[in-house]
């Protein structure tokens, strides 16, 4: 007979815990959550002071009979789900529905899953914290009041099936301000000016910074030409020679906010995709020779803190792999943000000796890149600064000062290992600016004068997005993923290339919201409220309290709306394919999965097909249109309309010109953030700038 059951949420987590664990434990998954609200109503007694109903989650009644039986046959039961609010809800409903005593010692956790942390654990339970439970139920009956009170007033006034979340309609809000922006951006004229200046034995760049006592903004190129005037007679001198040095510190170990920021950045991964495959890192992966091992440590964190044994083991991995230069004393400082996930560690390795190249042969291609991602950073964030040499030479011409400035890298540092794709950027070189020293005539080649004009701010990607809802306090680590998923989902936005653009839907409801929810949608007011759920977690506040005084507002909202909102129309952008139906111009809509083509005529004609935006090119092998399709995995590629018949398609975004070397299909490329045109053509080297 076992004596000791423990419950974690998925078999793989189950796998890599039972190797740490002897003969008398048995380890069993309960597949995720086993109780949650209904699905068919909102489960919410509202009369009856918020109390919520709780239902067994449909098909999972094997599953529970069976932990049932395992718990039966247990002297002991230890529940061991995830270390956040939700971990302990699911420990909670597990205790509720095998008889658990929640005030026993029957809780353990763990930050990481490795022999030592999973052994301390089971030797240290603990009682189920209700303080971190009822946290987790406050943010479910707020999230299920707004969205089963407000989405039949969408599907009465807007359209059947919609839907309004809590968070998620802050996002959307955030996202259609953003697009407002844009189109109300008018660009500001602004000039620079670049001379190319020799001292006889090398040429160089400098750029105009004004006088000596302020610096001059260019507006215009009346005033641009007025100043060329002067510059063409003038005498170029060096007034001021400085060499300094510049230290660039590391950045710190992940954050799941700033870990999905990364991945996006550097590899195109989605929020989700990101955190399912720091799941599967945490909760352990097949290596060769080592069996099931958990790589990672808990991926929902808001702390960049570091554990000693961590450190200590990082600083002597350092030393004997880079030297004793490359392990400096400066320590990264720690973000403390006051948050209840500063709890827990930063994202990092679980072990700095098991190198990504030693596992990646036992990974799949995305779990080497996030695991490598999430290594070098963190033995990064570990390592001396980067030094810089820098140089600053001003030049006087007349009563106008020039600048030329550049830097070098004297000691690499961190950089050795880990650059945050912000910083991939190419430095400026000192070797272009020659040896000058305070006093020295320099000769004018060349004035380069040069119109700008300003730039709108730029749309949201997932990156910055996700950056954003950070700094403003909207949700938390758990949530950013399914925040972004969802609002796609639901029409609300979609994401164009890289960035994410409200649809005429997601404008519709945003207006909605702000008329009649003004505190659903304010930043300020969510923030709090996160607040507030972090209070209850602490146990500064109790969470009926919380939905009583939320209720108070928002039923005096939601009973106007009622009565002043009016139907509301979404009119479909018609297109120029005719349905082979009824003959009808077909219409493009939003679905879950992006854009498609629909007959107006439903219900009449029910006639669907796929939609796809063209690239503007024609096929270079037999002149069709070249549109932009997406594989069964979400990746972009571009292929003829034509298909079968034609067989021509790209992963990279044709040009619609061929090669002037080899005749091959130029396509545009980028490599770490700069585009570039390119010859399809393995063979062949061509490469030109984007015009």
């Amino acid at each position: 007979m076992n004596k000791t059951l423990v419950i974690v949420e998925s078999p793989a987590k189950a796998k890599t815990i039972s190797k740490y664990l002897g003969r008398n434990y048995k380890v069993a998954a309960s597949m995720g959550h086993v109780r949650d609200l209904p699905k068919s109503k909102m489960g919410i007694d509202i009369e009856n002071d918020f109390e919520p109903t709780y239902i067994t989650i449909r098909g999972k009644g094997e599953i529970i009979d069976k932990l049932k039986k395992e718990a039966k046959a247990a002297d002991k039961v230890y529940l061991a789900t995830d270390p956040d609010r939700e971990g302990e809800a699911i420990s909670w409903h597990l205790a509720q529905i095998l008889n658990i005593n929640p005030e026993d010692p029957c809780r353990i956790e763990f930050n990481e899953i490795t022999k030592n942390t999973v052994r301390n654990a089971v030797k240290n339970p603990r009682a189920i914290n209700h303080d971190l439970v009822n946290a987790q139920q406050a943010r479910r009956v707020l999230d299920r009041l707004v969205g089963y009170l407000i989405s039949p007033l969408l599907w009465e006034n807007v359209k059947y099936g919609l839907s309004a979340g809590r968070v998620q309609s802050v996002a959307v809000r955030i996202i259609c301000d953003r697009e407002n922006e844009i189109k109300e951006f008018k660009p500001e004229e602004y000039w620079t000016i670049t001379n190319v200046l020799s001292n006889g034995a090398k040429v160089f760049e400098a750029k105009f910074y004004g006088t000596d006592s302020e610096k001059i903004d260019l507006k215009n190129q009346e005033q641009v030409n007025e100043i060329i005037e002067e510059l063409k007679n003038a005498q170029y001198v060096v007034t001021n020679v400085k060499r300094g040095e510049k230290k660039r510190n590391p950045a710190p170990p992940f954050t799941t906010s700033t870990l999905q920021q990364e991945a996006s950045r550097k590899y195109g991964f989605t929020a989700k995709k990101t955190m399912l495959l720091a799941q599967q890192l945490y909760e352990g992966v097949e290596i060769q020779g080592e069996g099931s091992v958990g790589l990672i440590t808990y991926i929902r964190t808001d702390s960049t803190r570091l554990s000693d044994d961590a450190k200590n083991e990082a600083y002597k991995f350092i030393q004997e792999q880079y030297g004793s230069d490359y392990a400096g004393e400066y320590k990264v400082k720690v973000k403390t943000s006051g948050k209840i996930q500063d709890a827990h560690e930063a994202i990092r390795p679980t072990s700095v000796l098991r190198k990504p190249e030693d596992v990646k042969s036992s990974l799949s291609r995305d779990q080497y890149r996030l695991y490598k991602l999430i290594w070098d950073r963190f033995v990064a964030s570990q390592m001396a600064p980067a030094v810089y040499d820098t140089l600053t030479v001003d030049i006087k011409a007349g009563k106008y000062l020039f600048r030329a400035s550049g830097s070098t890298i004297r000691f690499p540092g961190f950089m050795h290992v880990y650059l945050e794709s912000t910083e991939d950027a190419p430095e400026e070189d000192n070797s272009m600016i020659p040896e000058l020293k305070e006093g020295d005539i320099l000769k004018l080649i060349e004035i380069r004068p040069q119109q700008h004009f300003t730039q709108p701010p730029p749309r949201y990607t997932e990156a910055s997005l996700i950056k954003t809802l950070e700094e403003k306090g909207i949700g938390r680590p758990s949530t950013y993923a399914p925040i972004i998923s969802t609002i796609q989902e639901r029409g609300y936005v979609v994401k164009e290339g890289k960035v994410l653009v409200p649809t005429e839907l997601g404008y519709i409801v945003n207006d909605i919201m702000l008329k009649y929810f003004k505190d659903i949608v304010d930043i300020g007011f969510t923030a709090d409220m996160e607040s507030k759920l972090d209070a209850v977690e602490s146990g500064q506040i109790q969470w009926k309290d919380i939905i009583r005084e939320f209720y108070e507002r928002f039923s005096q909202e939601l009973n106007d709306a009622k009565e002043k909102m009016g139907s509301y129309t979404i009119q479909d952008e018609e297109t120029d394919i005719k349905c082979e139906l009824c003959g009808r111009n077909m219409v493009i809509k939003h679905g879950r999965y992006g854009k498609f083509l629909a007959c107006p005529g439903y219900p009449e004609c029910k006639n669907t097909k796929p939609f796809y935006e063209e690239a503007g090119v024609a096929c270079p092998e037999c002149g069709g249109r070249v549109l932009i399709k997406k594989t069964r995995r979400g990746r972009t590629y571009y292929g003829c309309e034509n298909n079968p018949t034609c067989g021509f398609m790209t992963w990279d975004r044709p040009t619609g010109e061929r090669c002037p070397k080899c005749g091959g299909i130029l396509v545009e490329k980028e490599l770490k953030g700069e585009k570039m045109i390119r010859c399809s053509n393995k063979n062949c080297d061509y490469q030109g700038d984007i015009k």
